[in-house]
């Protein structure tokens, strides 16, 4: 299995995700042009949304809720953690440039999926790391990496990642969309967003998009 570097979940002292305006609804799935879509969560969707954006091959990342009961919430009602979804990004890409396989395996590497309903200091249920697949494949893979990953004692506990069926996706209001690349010098993107880019780019820099 490739080097894992759990410490990617670093704890911070400042909040994630502020609060923002109302968004609208979107909801997604395989894309007909070739191309597929696949959502993770993995703690704050700011952190996931920045990483995935630097990935070859992957087209398009919407930060959103999904995986609760309750149609198009706000970020104040997911906060409230009475709504069942999770902070996720939904992903569409080009399988031709960038396999379920890798996905997975940065989505594994870049986060701690052994702490349940937290990532460092962000707490919740809204925090949980899951992966919602959308076709067969994709669950396949998962199990098959989840399985692979618990066999080979990468992490010192358990993995508590779940892998469930893509139930349903509302994107997050606007402020949140693009929120690093927009926001950089904002504290939570300082100290817990920048450290996790500079582990990811080194691990990971032959899957770079490239630099214009």
């Amino acid at each position: 299995m490739p080097f894992l570097f759990v410490a990617l979940a670093s704890s911070t002292f400042f909040l994630a995700c502020a609060q923002s305006p109302k968004k609208e609804i979107k909801k997604n799935n395989i894309n007909t042009m070739g191309k597929e879509t696949i959502t993770f969560g993995s703690g704050c969707f700011w952190c996931t949304e920045a990483i995935f954006q630097q990935v070859k091959g992957v087209e398009k990342v919407v930060s959103g809720y999904g995986g609760g009961h309750v149609e198009n919430p706000t970020y104040e009602q997911v906060c409230d953690k009475s709504t069942g979804h999770a902070e996720v990004c939904q992903l569409i890409f080009d399988p031709k440039q960038v396999s379920i396989d890798e996905l997975l395996e940065i989505f594994w590497q870049t986060h701690d999926p052994t702490t349940i309903n937290q990532q460092g200091n962000d707490v919740g249920p809204q925090y949980r790391s899951v992966v919602f697949y959308h076709n067969a494949e994709q669950k396949e893979r998962a199990e098959h990496y989840l399985s692979e990953l618990t066999k080979s004692g990468a992490f010192a506990k358990p993995i508590v990642t779940t892998i469930e069926p893509f139930k349903n996706f509302y994107a997050a209001e606007n402020y949140h969309q693009n929120y690093y690349n927009s926001n950089g010098n904002q504290p939570y993107c300082n100290y817990v967003i920048r450290p996790k880019m500079e582990k990811f780019e080194k691990v990971f820099k032959d899957k770079l998009k490239s630099k214009q």
